[in-house]
């Protein structure tokens, strides 16, 4: 029996091991490698390695899967009224092609298989994708703050997640952390670690970190993602010995009495049809209260 799916706008851009566990039912991943391997289930009729990321016009065709039954029929969260309103208040640009928002810091772009409440979820029942649907062209942490685009058409969206993926958009991240730092410049160049099942992989990662001010307990960075890997940011200011404040994956000891991640999503650059775009977001009350508090420059956020 062949069963043939068409990949949703929330999907797009996601792994195809990550839509499996989502989608059908959380398996081991040594089960969904060598389903994929032995072509149990392609994409377009093609294998495809568990790190594939979807895209809009894909068809995934699953061959005889037996545990695709055994999956609970989701049941879609519906937002209410309140949550919508606030939600759209962060909304910094809204045109034809796309809307950009300040995320909150504990708001997951998109819904998983625990996951309930989520970006995507909520501007799908907002009155700015009245006669659309969002489109995912990247994704922040479920902590991290900051700004985000969302694409209203198909069109818009490939053009986006084109230009992330040439890196012709340029991103800048506010970063609070623990620990001094004497340099006024740095980058970071170095392999980060990931695994899929027990394949062990390494992803070469570039970030250009600049100190904003510091002192004996805090510094507080400026950091230019170059390449976009998992948790890049987090794991290279660790290299650093300055973890951001609220880190609790990475930096698992008694912190400061904060438990929201202090790291920011603060500017997007790029140029879309021949037109140049900067988008900048407020950084968090708590964010802010936190550099008051300790006496760090707050004045250019």
């Amino acid at each position: 029996m062949i069963e043939v799916i068409n990949v949703e706008s929330s999907s797009v851009g996601l792994r195809i091991d990550r839509w499996i566990k989502n989608n059908l039912i959380k398996i081991p991943q040594s089960l969904i490698e060598k389903d994929l391997r032995n072509g149990k289930i392609k994409v377009n009729k093609k294998k495809v390695k568990s790190s594939y990321k979807l895209n809009k016009s894909d068809k995934i065709f699953l061959y005889n899967v037996s545990y695709k039954n055994l999956s609970k029929k989701k049941i879609k969260f519906i937002p209410k009224d309140i949550i919508i309103k606030e939600t759209e208040k962060d909304i910094i640009e809204n045109n034809s092609d796309f809307i950009v928002i300040n995320k909150k810091s504990g708001l997951p772009v998109q819904g998983g298989t625990k996951i309930k409440e989520n970006l995507i979820n909520i501007l799908e029942n907002s009155n700015f994708f009245e006669n659309t649907k969002p489109f995912i062209v990247h994704r922040i942490d479920k902590d991290t703050s900051g700004v985000l685009i969302i694409a209203k058409n198909r069109n818009t969206a490939q053009q986006l997640t084109s230009l992330f993926r040439i890196r012709k958009i340029h991103k800048t991240y506010l970063a609070l952390t623990i620990g001094h730092f004497d340099k006024k410049k740095s980058t970071i160049d170095n392999n980060l670690i990931r695994y899929e099942g027990n394949k062990k992989i390494l992803e070469r990662a570039i970030s250009h970190i600049q100190k904003i001010d510091s002192n004996k307990n805090f510094t507080l960075f400026k950091v230019k993602p170059i390449t976009g890997r998992k948790h890049q940011i987090r794991k290279h200011l660790v290299d650093l010995k300055c973890p951001v404040v609220g880190d609790k994956k990475y930096y698992i000891e008694k912190q400061s009495g904060n438990n929201q991640l202090m790291l920011h999503a603060y500017e997007l650059r790029f140029i879309l049809n021949e037109k140049k775009y900067t988008f900048k977001a407020k950084i968090p009350d708590i964010f802010k209260k936190f550099l008051i508090k300790n006496n760090l420059k707050q004045k250019d956020f």
